[in-house]
């Protein structure tokens, strides 16, 4: 996503951001939207208005998380989306979870090196066999399977209540704000598809800032799905995408969309300082790390050393490592590779790491040694050679009804504009999701991130992913909906969020657009947004940490209940203009 636009910087530094589509000047969020019934969060606020339609119109939250996902599919074509997948994570207000993996697969005639050349190296960016770019960075989406599966199972609405809002968007139009029209000309990558070109390039003549943008195509597609979406997987639509792939020398075929399954799993859950912490399982690492992360950092009090401290971010940085140490060695597809969720998640092990911080210095990550609590753990990653990635233009959106039941979704393209191959006649980008699996071993990609061989390409297999919707609870009941994009820091920002909320007592728009900081192991360094403190930063080096300064990441779309009042508490990330909405 084209997150360093000179606009965006401008919106860190002053609290006012410039909406061209309306030529007005309105505040950005610095306290929460409050409503007493309900609340949508994303990064579009088309897209959480069409989930409050839902929930007026007799809705459920699943509902509202569906068709905001549909309109997401329209209006934010960087990562919104038809042509790829996600999760999404329920909690009813009966207090029952459910957690739907509709994560795009592997096609049946993928193959472990497939994207190396001759030599054995990563073929590159520009190569039509790319893992990034092109026909053959395609994986079986599962976002329709995904939404309409949830509808099905969960909603009150039809298929066709849903998809109303998004049919709209796509037939009639919407604005275009600034930031999209900059993303769409500034992508490298689209106009090599002509398809692509023609619809999002208008062939060169680019969309201006609060242009009227249309997709026909996109609508009639999304009019057929209301009437059928199982046509997505097994009818017309299916050959009619198949044979698009295909003739842009793609592996996806009729029969991997016909062989695509939904799956229900079941959620991590731990506790931190009395919260339930509810997450996402594999193929996400986002619940194990996230668990441990604050497995780990229970048994320092944060507070006392104060918010966005050296100490603090020392601590919280030391547990990032060793979580993603971990989930280096150990995450993947749990259908083809077995994953030590209880271990990686167990206090007592936790404990042990945390014994290994130094809280004056830095532990370098090429010293880290895993505790020897669960010998088998050890044992397990030394059998295995360490891999490979994630890039990180998702989106993230949360939802609360009146009646209590919650919603965490996120979902991906993988890359920004995914494959930036749109199907043909269909109107919709196709994900780059095969690029999330490991493409060699050894070989950091593109965000430094390193995986392991559980993550290795494999017919029918899902990409080990970061994302982390996220439930917590307080006392027994709904407290905070958590989540956002950006790839690896996914896990950290949810962390830096929560963490802002239960140990520094912010509001959860003050959490949301609090400083953030990142680790993952490797590289080396803490990765930490230039609004935070020089002093800070200064005392962190003298820890003996390498920092990597950005201007910023992510895209925080949380919901909180006042515990009092059982207010929702709606909050969109500052660094984007998303937008959270209630009633």
């Amino acid at each position: 996503m084209g997150i360093r636009h000179s606009l965006r910087r401008l919106l860190l530094r002053l609290p006012i951001l410039l909406s061209l589509c309306a030529g007005s000047i309105v505040a950005a969020p610095l306290s929460p939207t409050h409503a007493p019934h309900a609340m949508v969060a994303s990064v579009h606020e088309l897209a959480s208005r069409a989930g409050i339609e839902m929930l007026r119109s007799g809705g459920n939250a699943v509902d509202a998380a569906v068709a905001t996902g549909f309109a997401l599919a329209v209006v934010h074509p960087q990562a919104g989306n038809l042509g790829g997948g996600g999760f999404l994570l329920l909690r009813s207000a009966s207090g029952k979870t459910h957690f739907i993996d509709f994560r795009e697969k592997a096609p049946a005639a993928a193959t472990e090196n497939m994207y190396l050349d001759a030599q054995g190296n990563v073929l590159p960016d520009s190569s039509k066999d790319s893992s990034v770019v092109g026909y053959r960075s395609i994986g079986v989406p599962g976002s329709v399977a995904g939404l309409v599966y949830a509808e099905k199972q969960y909603g009150k609405l039809t298929i066709e209540k849903v998809m109303a809002p998004a049919i709209r968007l796509a037939r009639d139009g919407f604005f275009l704000a600034y930031e999209d029209t900059q993303d769409l000309k500034e992508d490298k990558h689209l106009a090599r598809f002509p398809e692509s070109k023609r619809v999002f390039l208008r062939n060169g003549n680019f969309y201006r800032p609060g242009e009227l943008f249309k997709q026909p195509e996109l609508a009639r597609t999304l009019e057929r799905l209301a009437k059928d979406p199982d046509e997505f997987y097994h009818g017309a639509m299916a050959r009619e995408l198949a044979a698009a792939i295909h003739k842009g020398g793609g592996l996806v075929t009729a029969a991997d969309l016909a062989a695509y399954e939904v799956k229900e799993r079941e959620p991590i859950r731990g506790s931190y300082r009395g919260y339930d912490i509810i997450g996402a399982p594999p193929p996400s690492s986002g619940g194990v790390a996230l668990v441990e992360i604050l497995n780990i950092l229970e048994g320092f009090d944060l507070a006392k050393l104060g918010n966005r401290s050296a100490d603090a971010i020392h601590l919280e940085a030391e547990a990032f490592r060793r979580a993603f140490y971990d989930r280096t060695d150990f995450l993947g597809d749990p259908d083809f590779a077995k994953v030590p969720v209880a271990q990686l998640i167990d206090k007592k092990y936790a404990a042990a790491w945390r014994d290994s911080i130094d809280p004056n210095h830095a532990t370098m990550s090429r010293d880290l040694k895993r505790p020897s609590i669960f010998n088998e753990l050890e044992r397990v990653a030394q059998s295995r050679t360490p891999a490979i990635h994630e890039p990180e233009n998702t989106t993230h959106y949360s939802v609360v009804d009146a009646e209590g039941n919650a919603v965490a979704v996120t979902t991906t393209l993988n890359d920004s504009f995914g494959s930036r191959v749109t199907a043909e006649g269909l109107g919709f980008l196709l994900n780059d999701e095969m690029d999330d699996f490991t493409a060699k071993q050894g070989v950091p990609n593109a965000y430094g991130l390193i995986q392991g061989p559980a993550n290795a390409i494999g017919p029918g297999k899902r990409p080990l992913s970061a994302m982390t919707p996220t439930i917590v609870l307080k006392d027994g009941k709904l407290f905070l909906v958590l989540g956002s994009p950006g790839g690896p820091t996914i896990i950290t920002t949810v962390a830096n969020v929560l963490i802002g909320v239960v140990d520094f007592s912010l509001d959860i728009q003050e959490a949301v657009n609090a400083p953030r900081f990142h680790h993952q192991w490797a590289p080396d360094q803490i990765l930490v947004e230039d609004r935070l403190s020089p002093d800070t930063m200064n005392v962190l080096r003298s820890k003996g940490h390498k920092l990597s300064v950005e201007h910023f990441w992510g895209d925080g779309e949380c919901i909180m209940i006042d515990p009092k009042t059982g207010e929702r508490l709606g909050a969109s990330d500052g660094r984007n203009n998303g937008k959270a909405v209630g009633y």
